[in-house]
C-alpha cells in the first residue's frame, strides 16, 4: 500500500493496541424483548430512560442480537454459496448447450454421408460380386473395383459406428443438461429460502433495537465494546503474540500484502448481506475480493474458505491470512497483523479494525500457502 495509507493504518492498530481494545463494536450478532426495571414507575420523567432497562436486561439483548446477526450470518452463507453454485451451474449448461449443437451439426453431416454412400450403392445395382465379375469387360478393373469396395464396406462400418457415438453423446449431453436445471432450480430455491431467512433475522433485530431509548443503545454499544474487549484481552494474555513474534506486525507475502492492501482500503464502507463491492461488503465478499485483487481467487464463503484453503497454526499466521470464526465457520476476517483484523462484521456496522481474538476462533487458513 502508499506510504500515507499504510502509515494511517498503522498507526490506528498501534494506538487500538496500545490500549488493548482492537474490538470495534457489532461484531456480527444479540438479545430478548428488554423488561422494565422493577425501579421505573411509568410516569417517570424523560431522563428516567437510562433506568427504564437494567445492564442485565441490556445484556440479555446483546446476547439475543448476537444470536439473531449469527443467524443471518449462516443465512447469508447459504444465500452466497446457492449464488456461486447457480453460475457454476448455469456456466455448465451453457457449455452443454453449445455441445449439443455442435454434435447435431455433426450428426447432419454424417448422415449426409451414409446417404451419399447409399446412393451410391443404389446406382451401382447392388448386384453381388459375381454377377458383377461376370458381367465385366475387364476383370482386372472390376477387381481393383473390388478392393476399392472392401475399402468403402470398411469406411461405410466406420461412419455408422461414429453416427452411433455421436447419437449417444447427444443423448448423454441432454440428460446432464437436465440434470443440471434441476439442480439450478434446487439452489434457486435453497435461494430464496436463505434470502427470507436473513430479511427476517435482520428484521427482528433491528426491531429489537429500535425499541431502545439513546441512552440505552449507547449503553448497548459500550456492552458490546467490554465483551469485545474482554474476548481479546483474554487472547493476547495467552501469549499468543509472543508464539508468533508478531508484535510489530509482521511479514506477509507479496500477494498477502496485496490483499491487506485492497482490504484497508474498504475501511468505511457499509456491510450488505451477499455484497462483493465495491460500495459494499458482506465479511466473505471482502475477504474473496482482497484476494482476487492480489491474483489469488478464493472460495467465495467464510465455509469453504475454511473447508479449502490451507491451515495454518495460530503461532504461524502473518498479514493477509483469513481467521475463520465460530465453531460452523460463520464469519471470517482478514489478519493485518499486530493482533488485529480488517473484517465486516454485521448488518448496521462498517468495514473495520478489531481485535483478531475478539471472537472464537476455529482455524486460521492461508490462500497463497503454495
Amino acid at each position: 500500500m502508499g506510504a500515507g495509507k499504510g502509515s494511517l493504518i498503522t498507526a490506528a492498530v498501534s494506538v487500538v493496541c496500545a490500549v488493548t481494545v482492537l474490538a470495534a463494536p457489532g461484531t456480527a450478532f444479540a438479545a430478548p424483548t428488554p423488561t422494565p426495571s422493577p425501579t421505573a414507575t411509568p410516569n417517570a420523567s424523560t431522563n428516567a430512560s437510562s433506568t427504564a432497562v437494567s445492564t442485565k436486561d441490556l445484556e440479555a439483548v446483546r446476547q439475543k442480537l448476537d444470536k439473531l446477526y449469527h443467524e443471518a450470518a449462516l443465512a447469508t452463507d447459504a444465500y452466497n454459496a446457492a449464488e456461486e453454485k447457480a453460475e457454476k451451474q448455469s456456466a455448465e449448461i451453457v457449455a452443454l448447450a453449445k455441445k449439443i449443437v455442435q454434435g447435431k451439426a455433426k450428426l447432419d453431416r454424417l448422415k449426409d454421408r451414409a446417404g451419399a454412400a447409399a446412393r451410391a450403392q443404389y446406382r451401382s445395382g447392388g448386384l453381388p460380386d459375381e454377377a458383377q465379375l461376370m458381367l465385366s469387360d475387364d476383370p482386372q478393373e472390376f477387381l481393383d473395383g473390388t478392393g476399392r469396395v472392401l475399402q468403402g464396406q470398411r469406411a461405410t462400418k466406420a461412419l455408422i459406428a461414429e453416427t452411433t457415438r455421436t447419437q449417444q453423446d447427444l443423448e448423454q449431453y441432454a440428460k446432464d443438461a437436465s440434470a443440471q436445471w434441476k439442480k439450478l432450480e434446487a439452489g434457486r430455491e435453497a435461494k430464496a429460502t436463505a434470502k427470507k431467512k436473513i430479511k427476517k433475522r435482520i428484521a427482528a433485530a433491528e426491531k429489537l433495537e429500535s425499541r431502545l431509548e439513546k441512552d440505552e443503545k449507547e449503553r448497548l454499544a459500550e456492552l458490546e465494546r467490554k465483551a469485545a474487549l474482554k474476548a481479546q484481552t483474554a487472547w493476547l494474555d495467552s501469549g499468543v503474540l509472543d508464539k508468533t513474534g508478531d508484535k510489530t506486525g509482521g511479514k506477509g507475502s507479496a500477494a498477502g500484502k496485496k490483499a491487506v492492501e485492497y482490504a484497508t482500503a474498504q475501511l468505511g464502507k457499509p456491510y450488505g448481506w451477499g455484497d462483493e463491492g465495491p460500495t459494499a461488503y458482506d465479511c466473505s465478499g471482502l475477504t474473496s475480493q482482497a484476494w482476487a485483487s492480489a491474483g489469488s481467487p478464493i472460495p467465495r464463503t467464510s465455509q469453504e474458505q475454511w473447508k479449502q484453503l490451507k491451515h495454518i497454526d495460530v503461532e504461524d499466521m502473518r498479514p493477509g491470512d483469513l481467521i475463520i470464526y465460530f465453531d460452523d465457520a460463520s464469519h471470517v476476517a482478514m489478519y493485518v497483523g499486530e493482533g488485529a483484523i480488517v473484517h465486516a462484521p454485521r448488518p448496521g456496522r462498517t468495514v473495520t479494525i478489531a481485535g483478531a481474538g475478539s471472537m472464537p476462533i476455529l482455524a486460521v487458513v492461508r490462500p497463497d500457502a503454495s
